[in-house]
């Protein structure tokens, strides 16, 4: 039997999926290339295309029609509000989470994007980054970076618009191999990360699944608990916050230990620097009720 997994056409979702097939190994799969809104639409901001599902609902279409039998994502981009005809079947363990800085070379002595001089310019379209980098640096100015990862490291090196700098998930650049590019990686004191940042979403259709038995046997095993408990609360958090691409909200969760976690959030504002950050400690087997409880204070 053929297991078909749907993908993004770009190096890093290829690299992504390639991941995936390589864990089951009992099974005979191949990769379908699937072209979605996110990556077709370049010179806009994203919150200026659409809201979550930018690159995640030709995927899903693929999967109800019975094209593809799963779909591997991006978890950071999924929408929190799943088809309940589409219920994700495995989260990955979490590579790295944070965001990371790539300078531009007439910068590239700078160890802080913090340090860099008076409006400077950043590269990113990420409303997350901008609210929380605009908070510390007032000054910044931004540009929106799209494309893929190579595209979005070429236009940084060119320095495209005078780009100083540009911010990326460090989990891509690291699954690509090219962590030697990068300059910084922000802590969350700088910069949380996204909900669900550097983990990987595995996504089947339910109707084509139940006669698949060894296909979900194989994606159990590559379900990691620990990550999907806390991204978990992160994706609490932000559902009900109702965030997507046009609200500037971050979200971190971190164990403590075997039965706690602590969850740090972030809740900006488009036209300001105003934010508002928060967190929670509480037990992991109420991840989700810790979530609605620290969205519920930052958004009050």
């Amino acid at each position: 039997m053929k297991i078909k997994i749907g993908s993004r056409k770009s190096r890093l979702a290829l690299t992504q999926s390639e991941w995936v097939k390589s864990k089951l190994v009992n099974l005979d799969c191949e990769i379908v290339h699937i072209d979605t809104k996110g990556d077709q639409v370049l010179d806009r901001a994203l919150h200026k295309v659409g809201d979550k599902g930018l690159f995640t609902a030709e995927l899903e279409e693929a999967l109800l029609k019975g094209e593809i039998d799963l779909a591997v994502h991006s978890l950071k981009d999924l929408p929190t509000k799943i088809n309940p005809q589409l219920p994700i079947k495995a989260i990955t363990k979490r590579e790295d989470p944070w965001d990371c800085v790539v300078f531009n070379e007439r910068v590239s002595s700078t160890k802080s994007i913090l340090k860099l001089p008076m409006n400077s310019v950043i590269g990113t379209s990420s409303l997350r980054r901008i609210s929380q980098l605009r908070h510390l640096r007032p000054d910044f100015q931004f540009f929106p970076l799209r494309g893929n990862v190579e595209t979005r490291i070429r236009k940084i090196k060119d320095g495209v618009n005078n780009l100083s700098a540009g911010v990326l998930a460090f989990a891509g650049l690291k699954r690509l191999g090219l962590q030697e590019l990068v300059d910084e990686v922000l802590s969350c004191e700088v910069c949380i990360p996204s909900p669900g940042q550097g983990a990987l979403a595995v996504q089947v259709c339910q109707n084509s699944i139940d006669n698949k038995p060894e296909l979900l046997e194989a994606l159990e095993e590559i379900n990691h608990k620990e990550t999907k408990i806390l991204v978990g609360a992160e994706r609490a958090a932000l559902e009900f916050i109702d965030g997507g691409c046009q609200t500037p909200f971050a979200a971190y969760a971190e164990s403590i230990n075997s039965k706690e976690l602590k969850l740090i959030a972030a809740l900006g504002d488009q036209s300001s620097d105003m934010l508002i950050i928060d967190e929670i400690i509480g037990s992991k087997d109420e991840y989700g009720l810790l979530g609605e409880e620290l969205g519920r204070r930052l958004k009050s």
